[in-house]
């Protein structure tokens, strides 16, 4: 049995997720985009027991705060507990899409990576590359820009051109310059002229699952860059019959399949998440 929490790792995010992919041989993203109607201590339980059960096969764990947000101050206090159940060789990525200008934005940054603690965060960068300074000013974090999301409305404006580019060919020129900075790439609009036109940068890929998003295009790819598949509800919110973990082991397995990597093989020990006490801040 082995009890871990989070501590201050110097590894950089990217270091840190190169060396979980490694360690795993996962590709998968587990989404915490947890629905409840209150930050009760069963939610919280919840919670961590998704955490335990499919942290042998997760590369990375991406809660996405809205779900917190929504539960007022209590929620925001569950999340800071959860972030701490983590394993602390497991990279999180804090799903909270910013996009605001000078100061505003420097609190943000502060309240992710200061306060939080998580190792990265999604922004959305089209109020300019200003809007990122204050969170690269935290060398190491990890930051993932919205390149092309999952939703149909990506075609409003990241699927337009620009001249002879698209949006977000533009957007993805803002990861220049940094080895820490990839974008979120949606995989129900990832087809592989999309795949051609992205830098070798870290991607986040939704999209898989309910969203009933294409694995297809992942086939055959020569990236080198860290690549994460993102699934939430086909985890979360599977069939109830369906363990977390035969869940989590079964995506594992197709996001490899599909990217000609070798057959996973979970760690031989059992993950057992630190339950902070619920009176803590």
């Amino acid at each position: 049995m082995i009890r871990q929490t989070r501590s201050i790792n110097r590894m950089t995010y990217r270091d840190k997720l190169e060396a979980r992919i490694a360690s795993t041989g996962s590709h998968l993203c587990v989404g915490l985009d947890v629905r409840a109607d209150s930050a009760s201590e069963e939610v919280k339980r919840w919670i961590i027991r998704v955490i335990e059960e499919t942290a042998p096969y997760a590369a990375a764990f991406k809660p996405n705060s809205a779900y917190f947000e929504a539960l007022g101050w209590q929620g925001m206090r569950m999340l800071s507990q959860v972030l701490k159940a983590i394993p602390s060789e497991i990279p999180i990525i804090l799903d909270v899409k910013r996009g605001d200008i000078g100061e505003t934005q420097a609190y943000y940054a502060r309240a992710c990576f200061d306060d939080l603690g998580v190792d990265a965060v999604t922004l959305n960068p089209y109020m300019g590359r200003d809007t990122l300074e204050p969170f690269l000013k935290y060398p190491g974090k990890g930051l993932y820009l919205l390149g092309v999301t999952s939703n149909p409305g990506a075609k409003d404006i990241e699927l337009q051109k620009v001249g002879d580019r698209y949006v977000y060919e533009l957007v993805a020129d803002m990861c220049q310059g940094s080895d820490h900075t990839g974008l979120v790439v949606g995989l129900t609009n990832a087809s592989g002229d999309v795949l051609s036109r992205v830098p070798d940068v870290p991607l986040l890929i939704p999209g898989l699952g309910a969203q009933g998003g294409d694995l297809s295009a992942l086939k055959g790819s020569p990236r080198k860059a860290p690549i994460l598949v993102n699934v939430s509800r086909g985890i979360l919110y599977a069939d109830n019959d369906v363990p977390f973990a035969s869940a989590a082991k079964n995506w594992s397995e197709k996001i490899n399949e599909a990217m000609g990597k070798r057959v996973f093989n979970p760690p031989h020990h059992e993950y057992n998440a630190q339950s902070p006490d619920a009176s803590a801040a």
